[in-house]
């Protein structure tokens, strides 16, 4: 499926949903060779799931807006039980706490992924009889979503563990794109989503003028051969690069460099999955927080683009504009927009505004299907363990 999920037909639907699946089973196989098979063989992190909690959360979920037909993630929203006799006591994401999670007593890998096989057929099947329109659509678009998401969320975890990528990540490269700076006249744009798009995220509700200043932004990331000049003059230890949120942070990390990066007298060097290598010069630096994003955009005299700047940008089909290699950190906190409203799916949005903030593009581990110039990512200021990156934007 090369087009959006967002207008996907049935048929299409079906295809992406076994592929979905296809991808979480081959990623949690990844892990289980690694080891990580089980809760207790996992190391209890703020950034992580056990992939075999993950596992059958993903298809717990499909199962409660698909077979089960809820209408939102209201606890008694559902109108029937699930598969599993305690599947809402152990994946239901709102009333089971993260920690809780390493200590559930789940059932083992086997039986998980025979629970995986069944909801997808039940929903495969239920599908040969859904109408062909947005309303009907709908639930199967956001499993679909969903998983997806889940699935980049994965790779994530094989970073933060250690663990081998399957080789259809493994083979990717980002090449060598040529840095530059593209003029943007400005004007007004729709920013976020209309009614006759398909699917929506609710944080993109509704489309809403927007006036945007003309700007100058770069053509792509910021690659690790320039942040190295940023770290190489000190940028780490000279407070002024730095806000008082990153200070803080700053003081709580056991390396002054990108995630993953090591000193190794003049070359640096970085683990990639498990295997330490040479970091190569012209990629887009990786494994980046918002503070440090911030303060290499002080030290170069620049900031980073708002959100409506990116959209603008990424929108004007320019073809010096290079995204979707990492996901691009912006200045902008994560809020509504003026008509937002939660979705069947309350928890995707609205609890985390105004303490995230706003990311934009998409990575390597997005699937083609997910990405979107509309679609906001948000995440929390001091996260870096995504494959995340930024560029710099002036007036």
């Amino acid at each position: 499926m090369n087009s959006s999920f967002r207008t996907a037909a049935p048929n299409e639907l079906a295809g992406a949903l076994q592929d979905a699946r296809d991808y979480t089973l081959s990623l949690f196989d990844c892990f289980a060779a690694a080891g990580f098979d089980a809760p207790e063989k996992v190391p209890i992190l703020s950034i992580l799931n056990p992939p075999l909690w993950e596992l059958g959360h993903v298809a717990w979920f499909a199962e409660w807006y698909i077979l089960r037909e809820a209408q939102s993630s209201a606890p008694d929203a559902a109108q029937r039980t699930s598969l599993l006799t305690k599947g809402d006591d152990w994946f239901d994401s709102n009333t089971v706490p993260h920690r809780a999670r390493w200590t559930l007593g789940l059932p083992s890998a086997g039986a998980l992924k025979t629970y995986c096989h069944e909801v997808l057929d039940r929903a495969l099947d239920k599908l040969t009889r859904a109408q062909n329109n947005d309303a009907a659509l709908y639930p199967y678009r956001l499993a679909l979503a969903h998983e997806d998401m889940h699935g980049e969320a994965f790779a994530y975890t094989l970073q933060t563990l250690g663990v081998m990528l399957p080789e259809q990540l493994a083979a990717h490269v980002i090449p060598s794109w040529a840095q530059g700076e593209i003029r943007f006249p400005g004007g007004t744009i729709e920013l976020g989503s209309s009614t006759d798009t398909g699917f929506v995220f609710d944080n993109e509700k509704w489309a809403h003028p927007c006036y945007v200043q003309p700007f100058t932004m770069d053509s792509t990331l910021v690659s690790n051969a320039q942040f190295g000049e940023f770290i190489a003059d000190g940028g780490y230890q000279k407070p002024q690069y730095w806000t008082d949120a990153g200070q803080a942070w700053l003081m709580q990390q056991e390396h002054s460099a990108p995630r993953g990066w090591y000193l190794d007298g003049k070359w640096w060097r970085c683990e990639r999955f498990g295997k330490r290598t040479a970091l190569i010069s012209h990629e887009p630096v990786r494994h980046v927080s918002l503070f440090e994003a911030q303060a290499y955009c002080v030290w170069a005299g620049r900031r980073l683009p708002a959100e409506a700047e990116w959209e603008f940008a990424a929108l004007s089909g320019h073809p010096a504009l290079r995204w979707g290699d990492l996901w691009e950190w912006t200045c902008s906190p994560f809020e509504p927009y003026p008509e937002f409203s939660a979705d069947a799916y309350r928890e995707y949005s609205e609890p985390w505004f105004a303490t995230h903030q706003a990311v934009r593009g998409a990575s390597f581990a997005t699937r083609p299907r997910m990405r979107s110039a509309k679609y906001r990512n948000f995440y929390l200021p001091e996260r870096n363990d995504m494959f995340v990156g930024f560029r710099t934007c002036s007036l």
